[in-house]
């Protein structure tokens, strides 16, 4: 019987075809040093013309190694690993290598015997994450070098790669205490994870180092399912922000916290911790610290392969590690108080970490952001939120389910030379509202704080290419008057860049849709409507009232512009919010250099007014 064609061509056919021994073939395909140059060429043409492959089985009991390495985790299930896998896998193909994978299934007590008889199939072994104690370990490590350690500090002779998650848990914390968070709870890892260690000794230093910081630590463990049972725990305990083992815990958390109708971030802020793929895809999407996954898998094999290979370097440092700012943080809830009558002696404002907070002695009065945790779908920009009254209730929403892209109180603007600064879907004519890839931002350059009562932000706006549209210089007020306080927003606009085309959907299309402009959301609840031409939200409605209100239960918001009027949007029942309307049915030009003023000034007070005295009420602003 004639040979198959995957077995027809063997190491004695090149040995003949190159007029050598099958031992020199060998020695050249194995990449020995000891054959003449001029033999290598002949028998490496010989095998390309014969299209010879040599076995991997054979070269591996020739050579006395197998070109694979072993890696055991805890769990294959946890994206944080399979990430881990993935850098491995990419980086060691490089080099020739194949990986084998091993789980112990977080079990401590099996990963002595897992490690040990994956090291005998392969040339070196990497363990991530290994759980099992240090006694145990130091017992482990001379048997199977090489080996290498990935997120778990070995002895001195033993590689390892580690991240500083004290460092990280820490950069955690300093985030929700500039939100003004004292009280928070850690759901903590599994007790054999060196990680969950090291995040510990780290809150330990925190609540030393930071005053009235109070943590309460709560044991939880690393899956989904931990994090959605630890909901009732975490309520009993009055915290206002949850600090996360990982981000999978964080998830479970976000589930049942929305199942028993706790909002987040507004009633508790939530963190995770690694970045996995899906944290911000999460609802609200996840704040986390950002571990670089597949880089530390990277790492790992280039430390390894100096340690097996003749090919020495230098490896890379471990990444850094960078909070991602989303939704899921926010300031600290304020309970109403019970003097919401007493009026601010003093309002001003002052820099917490990289935010701004208007204050009182009445306490938290607004808070200014600037929008770097926004997607660009939402079309990033600075925000006040929360404004609160002096009582402490919010008249701010921000990311509601209704319409994600709102945010508090912000310069909104639908299109700028067909550049979206409002977010969402664009409105196109006989398409409707259309997802398009025409996001711009508007970033601030720089903050000051002028006479303590005034912000000052000059702010960029950019298209969503990144070339600059135009310049804005913000101006935001805060003082106490009659028996609440009055917030004046200014806005000076300059079309540095070249001329300006501002449109609305209505100048789209869209019959009334005129909206954009200092666009104020408020939250969604029952609410009565006031302007100059009457009760109700047919008559403020695209009026050039030069004044409106908004009441909700004990609560008044009135609105004023104290400048030029604009037709006013607005809505009171789907979501309420409102702007002075810079596109009601027409585009808004502005020719190269000229520039433009838009203002609104805002009184909050912690009681429900009439028409009657709304009226008196704005003369007197």
């Amino acid at each position: 019987m004639g040979r198959t064609p995957k077995d027809s061509i063997t190491i004695a056919d090149v040995a003949r075809a190159a007029e050598v021994s099958r031992a020199t073939v060998s020695r050249v395909m194995n990449g020995r040093l000891s054959v003449a140059p001029e033999i290598v060429t002949r028998v490496r043409a010989a095998a390309e013309r014969l299209n010879y492959r040599p076995s991997d089985l054979a070269r591996s009991l020739s050579l006395g190694r197998t070109n694979m390495v072993a890696l055991v985790v805890p769990d294959l299930g946890n994206p944080l690993f399979q990430q881990i896998l993935r850098g491995i896998t990419n980086a060691s193909a490089a080099a020739g290598y194949r990986v084998l994978v091993a789980e112990t299934d977080e079990d401590p007590g099996a990963e002595a015997s897992i490690a040990i008889e994956a090291r005998r199939r392969c040339d070196a072994l990497i363990m991530v994450s290994p759980r099992m104690d240090e006694t145990a370990l130091l017992e482990l490590l001379p048997q199977v070098q090489p080996v290498i350690l990935v997120n778990r500090q070995g002895p001195a002779e033993v590689s390892s790669v580690v991240v500083d998650y004290g460092h990280a848990v820490r950069i955690v914390v300093d985030h929700l205490v500039g939100l003004g968070h004292r009280r928070l709870a850690f759901l903590s890892g599994p007790a054999g994870s060196a990680s969950n260690l090291m995040r510990l000794r780290a809150l330990e230093v925190a609540e030393q180092e930071i005053p009235g910081l109070d943590l309460v630590r709560l044991e939880c463990g690393r899956s989904i399912e931990d994090g959605y049972a630890a909901v009732e725990p975490v309520l009993e305990s009055q915290v206002t922000a949850v600090v996360a083992f990982n981000d999978l815990v964080a998830f479970g958390l976000l589930a049942r916290l929305n199942e028993v109708g706790v909002a987040v971030p507004a009633d508790l802020s939530v963190t995770g911790m690694d970045d996995i793929g899906l944290a911000r895809f999460a609802v609200p999407s996840l704040t986390t610290v950002r571990v670089p996954q597949a880089d530390l898998g990277e790492l790992a094999w280039q430390r390894l392969h100096a340690a097996i290979s003749t090919e020495k370097g230098d490896a890379d440092a471990v990444p850094e590690l960078r909070l991602a700012v989303r939704a899921s943080t926010g300031p600290v809830p304020q309970e109403p108080r019970s003097d919401s009558a007493a009026p601010a002696d003093r309002i001003g404002w002052q820099q917490q970490g990289d935010i701004f907070e208007l204050g009182s002695s009445a306490g938290l009065l607004a808070r200014y952001e600037f929008g770097r945790r926004m997607p660009q779908v939402h079309a990033p920009r600075p925000y006040l939120h929360p404004v609160r009254t002096l009582g402490g209730h919010p008249l701010t929403e921000v990311s509601p389910v209704d319409h994600r892209h709102h945010y508090g109180v912000s310069l909104a603007v639908p299109l700028v030379n067909g550049t979206s600064h409002w977010g969402g879907r664009t409105y196109v004519r006989g398409q409707g509202p259309t997802l398009l890839t025409n996001h711009g931002q508007q970033r601030s350059r720089s903050v000051t704080i002028q006479d303590e009562h005034t912000l000052n932000d000059d702010i960029t706006w950019y298209d969503e290419q990144g070339r600059p549209q135009l310049v804005e210089r913000r101006y935001l007020k805060g003082e106490p008057v009659h028996d609440g306080w009055r917030l004046d927003w200014r806005s000076e606009l300059t079309a540095r860049y070249g001329a300006l085309r501002i449109d609305s959907p209505a100048t789209c299309g869209r019959e009334g849709a005129a909206y954009g402009g200092i666009f104020w959301r408020l939250p969604l609840a029952p609410t009565t409507v006031l302007s100059a031409d009457g009760a109700g939200l047919d008559s403020a409605f695209g009026s050039t009232s030069r004044w409106l209100a908004f009441v909700q239960g004990e609560m008044t918001l009135l609105l004023l512009q104290p400048g030029d009027v604009r037709p006013w949007f607005l809505r009171a029942e789907d979501y309420v919010g409102a702007c002075p309307a810079l596109a009601w049915d027409e585009p808004l030009a502005l020719q190269p250099n000229q520039e433009l003023t838009l203002s609104l000034t805002a009184l909050l007070l912690d009681r429900a007014v009439d028409l009657a005295e709304a009226r008196r009420l704005a003369g007197r602003l």
